[in-house]
């Protein structure tokens, strides 16, 4: 049976379970908090402690995988997912390699590469294989999976870099993408193009945050092409209320997309973006935004709007693990 790395080990991928496919633990600017957290919002031992109950809330709820895309740009850290994971030995946690930025790239990638300052192989594409065939740092954890982003902007100069990285590092490497996307610009559809072009095989392709659209059309596009439906901003009903979004699975049930399509929230135990502010600010905004929606409010409501146990099963357990297999 195939394996999947997670931060404790290797993992048979019958062995994954459930599985939320896209949830952040932390997610943080990381010069942020060092030059303006510490003794004002952000208490390391505070947060682990409560990621650590989270998870643990989440797994007793027959959780028993999360798949957590933070890279660069979104604060990844391992030596601080590897203390909760210790903590939690239910819930695999299973972390990705890849960037995060809608336009320009980072600092230190700006100029190196082909055709830049510093001619050379695209570093960005050595970086995410050593993450995924190494290991992350020093930490002995390998990534599983790549993660890189196409938002409203589109294919920007820096973007299209980054994505084609992400494609080659799959190639070199055979590790499945998740890409976040912009569902009112149907950016999903650029992404699999370029992917596509890159030699990527699609089917190994979560279109993230594909679950912000209600349209059928632009869904069964990603979808016909093989790759699979992220249906994973459950709770963000500024973006897609709760009914819509069940409703939308419910007719892609139908229609027979049920073996391509994965659930999940987008939330996080902590995230900077509110600044200090996470605990007061998020039940006001978005009360619903959290690790257990899914399985307190949003299967039941699938169910009642027709979608078979059968089709759960394949939303939560048999396609995350042919994504990781």
């Amino acid at each position: 049976m195939p394996t999947v790395p997670t931060v404790r080990g290797q993992v048979d991928v019958g062995d994954l379970g459930q599985t939320l496919m896209h949830e952040h633990i932390f997610a943080l600017s990381t010069e942020h908090r060092d030059n303006y957290g510490d003794g004002d919002w952000w208490d390391e031992e505070f947060r682990v402690a409560d990621a650590i109950g989270k998870l643990k809330a989440v797994a007793a709820k027959g959780v028993r995988t999360i798949v957590d895309p933070t890279v660069w740009g979104l604060g990844r850290y391992i030596p601080r997912i590897q203390r909760i994971a210790d903590e939690v030995p239910e819930l695999n946690i299973i972390v990705a390699t890849g960037l995060y930025f809608y336009d320009l790239p980072p600092h230190p990638y700006e100029h190196r590469g082909p055709g830049l300052l510093m001619d050379m192989p695209d570093p960005m594409i050595d970086d995410m294989v050593r993450d995924l065939t190494r290991g992350i740092s020093d930490t002995g954890v390998k990534a599983a999976f790549i993660k890189c982003v196409v938002d409203k902007r589109g294919l920007t100069e820096g973007v299209e870099r980054m994505c084609g990285a992400a494609a080659q590092a799959h190639v070199r490497t055979g590790a499945p993408i998740t890409v976040h996307t912009d569902a009112p610009s149907q950016s999903g559809l650029p992404a699999l193009d370029l992917f596509a072009k890159e030699g990527v095989d699609l089917r190994k392709v979560v279109v993230g945050h594909a679950g912000d659209s209600n349209d059928l059309d632009y869904l069964r596009r990603l979808a016909d092409t093989g790759a699979i439906l992220g249906m994973d901003r459950f709770g963000l009903d500024m973006y897609n209320p709760t009914e819509q979004r069940v409703a939308t699975i419910a007719a892609l049930c139908e229609l027979g997309y049920a073996d391509r399509m994965v659930l999940s929230h987008d939330t996080a135990c902590f995230m900077d973006y509110f600044g200090g502010e996470w605990d007061e600010d998020v039940p006001l905004v978005a009360p619903n935004w959290r690790y257990d929606h899914i399985h307190d409010d949003v299967l039941p409501a699938l169910r009642a709007s027709g979608v078979t146990d059968a089709h759960l099963e394949q939303l939560l357990v048999t396609n995350p693990a042919r994504y990781f297999s």
